[in-house]
């Protein structure tokens, strides 16, 4: 019988020169270093350096920022990145690292994410000049002005005992993190870890981290332009969207939209509604969504200790197979959703904000990607080192998506980091020297090399900060 799809025989040895992998990740170092991330990292851990001898700190945690995006796991990846010196330069070793980590305190932490703040405002100015700038949001088929910040909560499981791990409220054990991000990018604006036991509803955290995101807002964007901050329903607390309200008394055109729980006065409104005033909700290309309504409750419920303005909205649609139902949907027969907002009137209809706050979903997703990029486990027992891990990794979020914004075109502007390193970032490449320049030379065969060569070549045409 003749032999079939047969695979040429090889023949393996481990004497190879000339060639590297991971190639792509040298894009990821370079646009740290064009948006001045590693110099304002430099900048921030100068303190840290002894006597001024050994690795920069800052250039160390540039480069575990890079493995991180790259989709490294533990700070011994660290190795794919300085086992190549010819194209990564001189990486720090796994111990000094280590060393690093453990020096971040409260306010190394925060010099730290200063230092992410300034190299936002540089890659906000290049996508400005170089493209279209920060891209909006798209709900119902329209653009959502301004920026919106998604906040969220997620559990990270521990299998060893961790400083401040906890059990959690789904029976596990771990961490339970407080993230934001921005949706018109994917950037992660901020996160605080939390024992696993922290409330899922805590005003304080949410306030803190809010608060976070905001200082990572260049000032151009964080003052007169209108921000709206998308929570689930553990975002709903008094405190916080008072919070959010009186932000406007500086200057910050904050805006909310946050899940609301179905408590028994919601549930008589509801009841209450006639059907004429129930209206199809949209999906987000503005067509019609199937079997899905929209109606306000504003002046059925008592809003009166919440931001005058606040609106009440419901969305109730035939539940898909599986859906958990509560009483109330199961005797009504229909899944009910409910939120606050405090978008004046003449600002859109329940049905527009009702798809725009449905847009918080894709929370979910950012916080899926940034499992793969870094925060998906945690290195050491000390809080302190894991409280570090987490803001590298949330500038390892940050590069990729300054990669999709400044750098990329097409499909790849969406793409997510399993794609971009299977495509982009973890080619190999052959190392040349000539006319006094190294050149990595990329497969001509490999089907996303021409998108990888544009990127570079953007990358060097990026206007650069002054000094």
């Amino acid at each position: 019988m003749q032999g079939i799809g047969l695979r040429p025989k090889v023949h393996v040895s481990a004497d190879g020169s000339g060639v590297i992998g991971h190639a792509g990740a040298r894009l990821l170092a370079d646009l740290a270093d064009a948006t001045g991330l590693t110099a304002a990292y430099s900048a921030a851990l100068r303190p840290l350096r002894p006597r001024g001898t050994g690795h920069d700190p800052g250039r160390v945690a540039t480069d575990l920022a890079v493995m991180l995006a790259d989709g490294g796991e533990t700070i011994t990846d660290l190795a794919v990145l300085r086992d190549q010196g010819e194209v990564f330069g001189p990486v720090a070793s796994t111990p000094t690292a280590w060393r690093l980590l453990a020096c971040v305190d409260e306010g190394v932490l925060d010099r730290l994410r200063s230092a992410r703040a300034q190299a936002r405002e540089v890659a906000w100015l290049q996508a400005s000049e170089d493209r279209c700038g920060i891209p909006a949001v798209q709900a119902g088929g329209r653009e959502v002005p301004g920026l919106v910040l998604d906040i969220d909560a997620t559990l990270i499981t521990c299998h060893s005992e961790k400083d401040q791990a906890a059990p959690t409220y789904k029976g596990g054990f771990g961490f339970h993190p407080l993230l934001c991000f921005l949706a018109n990018t994917g950037e992660a604006m901020s996160g605080r870890l939390r024992p696993g036991n922290a409330g899922a509803n805590t005003a304080a955290d949410h306030i803190a981290v809010l608060d976070d995101a905001l200082a990572q807002i260049p000032d151009a964007h964080r003052h007169g332009t209108d921000i709206l901050v998308r929570t689930d329903s553990a975002g709903s607390a008094k405190a916080f969207l008072t919070h959010v309200r009186d932000l406007r008394t500086r200057g910050i055109r904050t805006f909310f939209s946050v899940g609301h729980a179905v408590t028994e006065p919601v549930r008589r409104a509801i009841r209450a509604l006639p059907e004429q005033v129930w209206h199809p909700a949209l999906d987000q290309d503005s067509t019609l969504r199937e079997s899905a309504e929209v109606a306000e409750l504003t002046g059925m419920t008592d809003l009166a200790d919440y931001p005058a303005g606040t609106r009440i909205i419901v969305r109730r649609e035939r539940p898909h197979p599986g859906a958990q139902l509560s009483l109330f949907d199961q005797d009504e027969g229909m899944r009910h959703q409910v939120f606050l907002t405090d978008t004046p009137f003449t600002s859109g209809t329940a049905q527009f904000l009702e798809v725009r706050h449905r847009g918080h979903a894709t929370v979910e997703d950012r916080i899926r990607c940034g499992k793969t990029t870094g925060f998906g486990r945690f290195p050491s027992r000390d809080f302190g080192i894991n409280a570090a891990w987490l803001e590298l990794s949330l500038a390892a979020i940050d590069l990729l998506a300054w990669t999709r914004v400044l750098l990329l075109d097409g499909e790849l502007t969406a793409a997510e980091p399993k794609k971009l390193r299977y495509r982009i970032l973890h080619v190999a490449a052959r190392i040349t020297r000539g006319g006094r320049r190294l050149h990595l030379r990329i497969s001509a065969t490999w089907p996303w090399r021409h998108e990888l060569a544009a990127a570079f070549h953007r990358l060097s045409a990026l206007p650069r900060p002054a000094g």
